[in-house]
């Protein structure tokens, strides 16, 4: 079935945002959780959101901040492995969209190169065939872990931990994963709130090799595009990072996002529809060579 382009957005938008990276030498794909909504991965937008997709922790009146923490992990393990237990299933056996593949092709045309930024910790991009040197994930990724003590361990991959679980109460039924150091509960290396043990090495790791590719864009006087998908305001890391890579490069920010399509200057493009429909009427327009 094809897409319908919302005649609000107008195909004005699609085809200035398909001359702006028709144009571009580098491309900066900057993503928050609204990416994933049209690949069928739920929408935590406010409790409502939440508690649609967690019926179990809205009987209990638990927020996701709540749920969400390292004290959860160490006062009711079985409760927090439920609920990243069942979001590591659910992300393993989520495909992509069909605008991830786009992404990748225009990526493969930049003459520079692409990188990505995202504040997802569900390895969507990497599932779509983008290389794990494009990548940085500022909030970690759900697909490692790290131990809860802050042992030596350092962070390892999650594949052999395949959680079982109770989904009606949001419970782990089978042993949750373990620290191969010390023993200790091993709980994902992801940034929690009210997180002071989150391990960064990962991270960090990538946010060098972020760094170095930059310098190469610098260097050479590149044309940068920042396509900006499902990046909302009440945590910003996403659209911060946007304005640094815009204002840094003098590049368009191209904003996709039904709810706050608003851009910062008269330059950039802001479209206010999902992600895949964005991204195919953009690329309807778009004559790659």
């Amino acid at each position: 079935m094809g897409l319908t382009l919302s005649a609000s957005c107008g195909e004005s938008k699609f085809r200035h945002a398909a001359d702006v990276i028709y144009s571009a030498d580098a491309l900066v794909i900057a993503a928050g959780a609204g990416i994933g909504v049209d690949s069928g991965l739920p929408d935590f937008r406010g409790n409502g959101g939440f508690w649609r997709a967690y019926p179990a922790l809205a009987k209990a009146n638990l927020n996701f901040a709540e749920v969400a923490s390292p004290h959860t992990f160490e006062h009711n393990p079985s409760l927090a492995w439920g609920f990243y237990g069942h979001r590591l299933a659910l992300y393993r056996k989520t495909a992509p969209h069909a605008g991830f593949d786009i992404l990748k092709r225009w990526s493969e045309h930049m003459a520079l190169g692409a990188r990505i930024f995202t504040s997802n910790v569900d390895g969507q991009f990497q599932k779509a065939g983008f290389s794990e040197d494009q990548i940085r994930e500022c909030h970690g990724s759900i697909h490692h872990l790290q131990c809860i003590n802050e042992c030596r361990s350092g962070v390892w991959r999650a594949d052999n931990f395949e959680p079982e679980l109770d989904v009606e109460s949001c419970r782990l039924l089978n042993p949750p994963p373990r620290c191969p150091q010390c023993g200790a509960l091993a709980r994902p290396n992801v940034l929690m709130f009210n997180d002071w043990n989150w391990i960064t090495q990962r991270t960090e790791s990538q946010a060098r090799r972020e760094s170095k590719w930059l310098e190469t864009i610098t260097e050479s006087q590149a044309r940068v595009v920042v396509v900006e998908i499902g990046a909302g305001t009440s945590i910003p890391s996403v659209r911060h990072f946007s304005h640094r890579i815009s204002h840094e490069f003098d590049g368009c920010i191209i904003r996709i996002n039904p709810r706050e399509p608003q851009v910062p200057s008269s330059r950039d493009i802001g479209i206010g529809t999902g992600s895949q429909e964005a991204l195919h009427g953009i690329d309807t327009l778009l004559h790659l060579g």
